[in-house]
Formats: structure tokens, C-alpha cells, sequence
């Protein structure tokens, strides 16, 4: 576990580097969404923005407490909020179901991705063109989408994420920078899919890059998700991350 992590989510602006967290509401046509806004309180200057995208259960926990590290490092980080209304699924058979719905539909998919982007670009501390996204399992597949969709990014970077996509990137469509963090032993993501996803940002033309870590299977990232946690694999894909944001920014 990052040993910044062991600290509780702040609950007011006196705890660690004056991070202040609040909800954050924004809307995706009739859908009203509650994301969930990081930052350092203790100074005015804008700086990065950074989008989190969810898991497939929703915004949980482990996901809130990205954004404080991200905060805790210089950036504005909003959890966007894929379902409305903050939900969190009940169990794993409603997760699969509510991210099996949009994984189906890339469009909408994008396009209520798209809805926590623009509306991250509103927040005062966040520099509205120095964006990029990030995400975690079923969230780490939005990203990519995002990256595919040609949005105007710094970069993307996916961890523990499936790589397929029924809309593939065309060639010259991804215009941010591309970073993929991906368990070895993942069952979900099959070596085939690996290959075509790299023949896929081949085609493309990105400017992408992978590590694969030994050992790692999905949700190698969550302390919450029992045996596959690996502390090893956390570690060095945190450190990766931030190698990545310091390059694009």
C-alpha cells in the first residue's frame, strides 16, 4: 500500500497541505452527476487538472482517495461520476451490468466522459488546457476512449484497464500522450488483446507507452480487491504515473 494512503481522507482545510475536498455537481444532458473535487487549498494559482474515472462499482472510496494524492501533489483532480448521482453498485453483478452498458455503447461512453472533462475545465484552480485523464479498471477502458475520440489532452493513462474498443483510434486521432499499466497475469486482457492494442496505436500514429508488471493481475492498484492487490505493482506504477505527468506537463 502507498504509504500516503494510510492517512484518512481529509474532512476539512487543516488537514495535510490544506487539501479540500467537496463534491462537485455537473450534468450530462438530464443527468444530474456528483464528482468529487481535490485540491490544495493553500494557494490560488491554477495548475493542472486531472480527470479520475471510476471502476465499475462506481466512485468508491478507494478511488476518492487517488484524488487526495494527486491533490497532495499539485493538481485539481475530479472523480467524475459515470452512473449519476453518485452511485455506488451494490454488488458486482450490478457493477458488471451498469459499466457493461456504457462499455457497449462507446459513444455514450465518450460523451459522459466528455460532460466531467468539460465540466473539470470550469473549476477556478484548474488550468482548463493542461488536462489529462486517468483511470482504473472499466475506468482505465474510458480513458482510452477518451484518447481514441481525439479529445485535446496532455495524456491518458490507463491502469489495470481492458483494451479493447468497438471504435478503434483512426490514424492521427490521439493527440495526448498515451500510458498503459497493465498486470502481467490479468485474465481479462489476453495476450491478443495486448498485441492489438498495440497494432491499434501503431496505426494511429500515438505516442504511447506500457509496462507490464510480473505477478499483477486486475485491480492490482486497490487494497480492497483482496489477492490482487500487489504492493509491488502499486508502488512502481504510482511512481510511473508520476514520471508520466511530470513529462507532460
Amino acid at each position: 500500500m502507498l504509504p500516503s494512503e494510510r492517512a484518512p481522507l481529509p474532512s476539512d482545510p487543516s488537514g495535510v497541505n490544506a487539501i479540500q475536498t467537496e463534491p462537485h455537481h455537473y450534468k450530462h444532458g438530464a443527468l444530474e452527476c456528483e464528482g468529487y473535487l481535490a485540491y490544495d487549498g493553500a494557494t490560488y494559482a491554477k495548475r493542472p487538472g486531472i480527470l479520475i474515472i471510476h471502476d465499475a462499482p462506481g466512485q468508491n472510496p478507494f478511488v476518492r482517495r487517488r484524488a487526495v494524492l494527486l491533490a497532495r501533489l499539485g493538481y485539481a483532480a475530479l472523480v467524475l461520476d459515470l452512473y449519476g448521482g453518485g452511485k455506488l453498485a451494490k454488488d458486482a453483478a450490478e457493477a458488471d451490468a451498469l459499466s457493461g452498458g456504457l462499455l457497449a455503447e462507446p459513444e455514450q461512453l465518450r460523451e459522459r466522459a466528455k460532460a466531467g472533462l468539460d465540466s473539470l475545465r470550469t473549476v477556478r484552480c484548474a488550468e482548463s488546457r493542461s488536462t489529462a485523464v486517468i483511470g482504473y479498471g472499466f475506468g482505465g477502458s474510458a480513458a482510452l476512449e477518451m484518447a481514441r475520440a481525439g479529445h485535446d489532452l496532455r495524456g491518458v493513462a490507463s491502469f489495470h484497464g481492458p483494451l479493447a474498443s468497438r471504435r478503434p483510434a483512426e490514424p492521427g486521432a490521439v493527440k495526448g500522450r498515451v500510458l498503459v499499466l497493465h498486470g502481467a497475469d490479468d485474465a481479462r486482457v489476453p495476450p491478443a488483446q495486448v498485441q492489438a492494442f498495440q497494432d491499434e496505436m501503431r496505426r494511429a500514429g500515438a505516442d504511447w507507452q506500457m509496462s507490464v508488471y510480473g505477478g499483477a493481475a486486475s485491480g492490482f492498484t486497490n487494497p480492497e480487491s483482496g489477492a490482487a492487490y500487489s504492493e509491488a505493482a502499486d508502488r512502481r506504477s504510482w511512481q510511473a504515473l508520476k514520471d508520466f505527468f511530470t513529462e507532460i506537463f
